[in-house]
């Protein structure tokens, strides 16, 4: 089981199921929200359990997605594929230790011209 919240504390979650590796997206979607680039990891859905959800929110963020984040602190905790049952999870956003190490990059074609990436990591360009 594995434990995480906002970091406020008013949205809290677990989850009961395995966990993917974890990507770092680059895209400019998930920089404008997070700041820089977004690490996050996936479960099925029916896998995670919301302890405190009140102030959760959804921010439809294209035609095909959503992003989920705390209204009281502004945390950007979940990503979520309208045609799929899983849910990607924020890295920064899970108790530790979670045992898990990135995997790869994703969407390096759109990344911030202020970084580069020096990991020996696979590199997707979308």
């Amino acid at each position: 089981m594995q434990k995480g919240s906002c970091l406020c504390g008013s949205v809290a979650f677990t989850i009961n199921g395995e966990l993917s590796p974890p990507s770092a997206c680059h895209c400019g979607q998930c920089r404008r929200q997070s700041g820089h680039y977004w690490a996050s990891t996936a479960t099925h859905q029916d896998n995670l359990t919301l302890n405190s959800s009140e102030p959760l929110g959804w921010f439809q963020a294209s035609d095909t997605a959503r992003r989920g984040f705390c209204k009281a602190c502004g945390s950007f905790l979940f990503w979520q594929h309208k045609d799929e049952d899983t849910i990607s999870v924020s890295m920064g956003a899970l108790d530790q230790p979670t045992q898990l190490k990135l995997a790869r990059h994703i969407f390096v074609a759109d990344k911030g011209d202020y970084y580069d990436i020096t990991d020996e990591l696979p590199q997707r360009a979308q």
